[in-house]
């Protein structure tokens, strides 16, 4: 997500930010799920309740106290008809806002936005925006791992052993990387240890695991056999992703290495298990129940 659309969704979230007081009397941010629902794109109030629901349940899963971070509450509201009546709501603290984020649609623009937003404690728009791109390289990193996982099943049932897979693999990022193999890229972008895929930029990772998923989908619908067949169906998809990339002007073995996807993954872990210790939580009822 480009920082454009970033600084557009933190405005707009930042629109429906309310402060309260906490027990000790400090200011505190709340969000309301009826608003949150319509920011991250839900029309039905019981689709969004789903979300909430495993929201709740994930609270309690990692042992926190989910009166800490959800409160129902009514609202009065008005209807067409000019009559009013209560509807259900909940005050929600950012972890709670986060753990919804983290239940929801994730296909929708607007949820993996949230999942920056109440992921970090500032509302710096390229913070944000950094926080997604980890993201994001995290799961292609994650869909290309499946995709060899695949791969490697597919060819194992037709007669391939672990090396040949490791041949099938290697040839095909030869061809995307322009007659470059495994080990000259590691050389290149100053790879001293760990797999070549954990310093790829995401553009690469997704484009690898275009070529991989191309490669299941053939090996499964023609049933090629053995490892030379194989091998040149992998070639080819490899080198049409390369023609692609080239008819815009990209070379994959020019782009720069990433940071090392571990590190990276220890980060936002570490930035993840920091959410609900920092957030403050809801005051305590009052006799009314409010």
């Amino acid at each position: 997500m480009d920082i454009t659309r970033v600084s557009f969704h933190t405005d707009t979230f930042n629109s429906i930010t309310h402060i309260i007081k906490d027990d000790a009397e400090k200011d505190m941010e709340v969000w309301f799920a009826r608003e949150l629902q319509t920011l991250l794109g839900y029309a039905r109030w019981e689709n969004f309740q789903v979300a909430i629901n495993r929201a709740i349940d994930s609270c309690k899963a990692q042992g926190f106290n989910e009166s800490d971070h959800f409160r129902e509450v009514t609202k009065m509201v008005t209807l067409g008809s000019g009559a009013k009546r209560n509807i259900q709501d909940f005050m929600l603290t950012r972890f709670a806002c986060y753990l919804i984020a983290q239940n929801g649609d994730p296909k929708k623009e607007e949820v993996a936005f949230a999942q920056g937003y109440f992921a970090v404690q500032t509302r710096r728009a390229e913070l944000i925006a950094e926080h997604l791109n980890h993201i994001a390289r995290i799961e292609a990193r994650d869909r290309l791992r499946a995709s060899e996982k695949q791969l490697y099943q597919n060819i194992y049932e037709r007669g391939v052993d672990d090396r040949g897979f490791g041949r099938i693999r290697s040839k095909g990022d030869s061809v995307l990387f322009g007659g470059n193999t495994t080990e000259m890229m590691k050389k290149r972008l100053g790879v001293k240890s760990g797999a070549l895929a954990y310093f790829l930029p995401t553009l690469t990772i997704a484009t690898k695991n275009l070529a991989t998923e191309m490669t299941n989908y053939n090996v499964e619908q023609k049933d090629l056999q053995g490892e030379a067949s194989i091998t040149v169906e992998h070639m080819q998809n490899n080198g049409s992703v390369r023609q692609m990339l080239g008819q815009r002007g990209i070379k994959p073995e020019e782009l720069p290495a990433a940071e090392d996807i571990k590190k990276v993954e220890r980060r936002v872990a570490s930035n993840e298990r920091k959410i609900e210790k920092t957030t403050p939580k809801l005051p305590k009822k009052n006799d009314d129940g409010k």
